[in-house]
């Protein structure tokens, strides 16, 4: 049987300058071949810097890019693996704060919760809507994602206006 192949991107959304060839390394390693990041500053945080990597490799990857990037100070980065016809897809986002979250996707890019995680946040809340609610947040990530959303958003080349900066 042949190897299942997918694709995906790794998207560091802020690293600190002197972290930048170390990412390069680990990402190139995980994938079997060097690499070298287009690397622009990250506006919302002065002195990192952010870049983009598409990749292709056997199914799998997505997690050995997330796993030999994680784990360093000061980095953000979300990896994506896509779906294949025998495989699910998968998104990885790691912050500083937060660490890192798993969750599935399917061929549009939701996030995908499993039958037994939905039981489970039922179970916990025990007829607490608020309670279900902050299970189902957790099993979307969706702290990640409102940790992330400013770095994404600076990724456009979108001007970037903090307003409890202003003044």
């Amino acid at each position: 049987m042949a190897t299942a192949y997918a694709r995906g991107v790794v998207f560091i959304h802020s690293a600190p300058r002197a972290l930048c060839p170390h990412l390069e390394w680990a990402v190139g390693r995980a994938i079997g071949r060097a690499v070298n990041f287009d690397w622009s500053d990250q506006p919302v945080l002065d002195g990192a810097r952010r870049a983009e990597f598409y990749w292709d490799g056997p199914v799998g990857t997505g997690a050995a890019l997330a796993t030999a990037i994680r784990g360093w100070e000061h980095l953000r980065f979300e990896v994506t693996e896509d779906p294949t016809p025998r495989s699910d897809g998968g998104r990885w986002l790691h912050t500083p704060d937060l660490g890192i979250h798993y969750a599935q996707t399917d061929a549009a890019g939701n996030i995908v919760i499993g039958e037994d995680r939905i039981r489970y946040a039922m179970e916990i809340a025990a007829g607490s809507a608020t309670e279900l609610q902050r299970e189902l947040d957790i099993a979307l990530g969706s702290a990640w994602d409102e940790e992330l959303e400013p770095f994404r958003h600076a990724s456009d080349d979108a001007r970037v206006v903090w307003l409890h900066k202003v003044g």
